[in-house]
């Protein structure tokens, strides 16, 4: 139960990080948007030196990100009883899945491809783009990779704090 209790908070959570931010000011997110809105908006003047600043940072940003939830994760993991690397892998793991599954589907493939508050001016025209469910999959996918080595993070903290 206490699971279920914690992947329903980290999908609160994720979504309190990220929805407030998306609608402030969607350039934030815009290196997880579809490539051809992405080039759109790369063509835009207005955003010209804006987007170049944030693909410089966006990978620093997510390496830093699964060192950070690797850590934070494996502390959520230890005080739930997972004492030994395989316990706190699966545990993280499956809090992963549960925010990614969420991230997915309502986030992604409900609000973000419906909503017009995702959208960034000066791409409006771009309905399509928007709604393609594919690009989300495939970052679900790749979410499940990074989900993966976040809890083998955490799995190898718990293991040395437990030796």
């Amino acid at each position: 139960m206490t699971l279920v209790i914690q992947c329903a908070v980290t999908c609160l959570i994720f979504t309190a990080i990220v929805v407030p931010t998306q609608l402030k000011d969607p350039l934030l997110h815009i290196m997880s948007y579809p490539a051809p809105i992405r080039r759109r908006v790369e063509a835009l003047p207005q955003y010209a030196d804006r987007i170049k600043e944030r693909k410089r940072r966006h990978i620093a940003r997510k390496i830093a990100s699964v060192f950070i939830l690797g850590v934070i994760l494996a502390i959520v993991a230890y005080f739930s009883g997972a004492k030994s690397f395989s316990d706190a892998f699966w545990h993280v793991f499956i809090l992963f899945l549960a925010g990614n599954l969420f991230d997915v589907i309502v986030l992604d493939l409900i609000w973000f491809c419906h909503s017009k508050r995702a959208r960034i001016p000066g791409t409006e025209d771009m309905d399509k783009a928007y709604r393609s469910p594919w690009h989300h999959i495939r970052g679900g996918v790749m979410g499940l990779g990074i989900g993966t080595v976040v809890a083998l993070i955490s799995g190898g903290f718990i293991y040395f704090i437990s030796q």
